[in-house]
């Protein structure tokens, strides 16, 4: 296995599965600005001082994940996963992280070519997407709860540790929340093309979530949702991390969806450089 450093910009919303239990979509930048998934990562289950925060650099033995068909997928030795003391700033506004995501790595403009990449020659699976306008933010409900025969088959195996048998990670009894709304976006790209793309981001659902817990109903939650995905976040520089999901890649109409959202502030020419 290679060791990388990996620039951590994306975790999805937890989700289950019978072969994984509760996991996450993880992904990042190399040094060298090029894309890396790791996938599953059961990220509830690792140790305390593994936790990573987005924009933290990570260090950690891949492997090509030769199951997945996507070419940025890769497995991970989780003994070896590593916090470095790096995090990325905000700091003259998010000048280290645009530098290291915006400068480094390529950015698309056009949802055509990006399918076409993605369908047509499987060279990308993940991809840093400037839409020239989003048009609308959408929440509509969904089921509230996991599947209860699920559930049950999960926590058995969890205990039994039959999910990553090639590690064992502390079991999780108490599954995430689902999530109670399906978030998304209607957007258009630089030649006009409009698009709906669901967003499963991890901090959508932890914004929802907070704002529940804050004393909000429902409706107000999914509002102050909206306030911040779409009015304020079309007063930044939006750049949108997209991804291809395993079922669609390869043959979808749009296999993408949003796994995360870059959203420095707009900078005038004169200041970027």
């Amino acid at each position: 296995m290679a060791l990388e450093r990996i620039l951590i910009t994306v975790k999805t919303y937890p989700t289950l599965s019978a072969k994984y239990g509760e996991h996450v979509c993880t992904a990042g930048l190399r040094e060298d600005g090029s894309w890396i998934r790791i996938y599953p990562v059961p990220f509830r289950s690792l140790e305390e001082y593994q936790k990573f925060e987005k924009y933290r650099i990570i260090e950690a033995q891949v492997i090509r994940n030769s199951k997945d068909p996507r070419p940025e997928s890769h497995k991970v030795n989780f003994e070896s996963l590593a916090l470095t003391e790096t995090k990325l700033s905000t700091a003259d506004n998010w000048r280290e992280r645009r530098n290291w995501i915006l400068a480094r790595g390529k950015v698309y403009h056009d949802l055509t070519e990006l399918i076409a990449l993605a369908n047509d020659h499987n060279h990308l699976s993940i991809a840093t997407f400037k839409p020239s306008r989003i048009l609308d933010f959408k929440a509509e409900p969904q089921t509230p709860d996991w599947d209860e025969n699920k559930i049950a088959t999960l926590q058995h195996a969890s205990l039994q540790g039959d999910l990553f048998p090639e590690w064992q990670p502390r079991a999780v009894t108490r599954f995430v929340k689902k999530l109670p709304w399906k978030f998304s976006y209607r957007l258009e790209d630089a030649l006009g093309r409009e698009s709906t793309m669901m967003i499963e981001d991890w901090e959508i659902g932890a914004l929802y979530w907070n704002c529940i817990r804050e004393g909000s109903i429902p409706q107000e939650a999914v509002a102050k949702v909206r306030q911040k995905y779409f009015d304020n976040f079309r007063e930044k520089d939006l750049h949108l991390f997209l991804g291809t999901t395993r079922e669609w890649h390869g043959r979808g109409k749009n296999p993408f969806v949003v796994i995360g959202a870059f959203y420095p502030p707009i900078q005038n020419q004169q200041e970027l450089f």
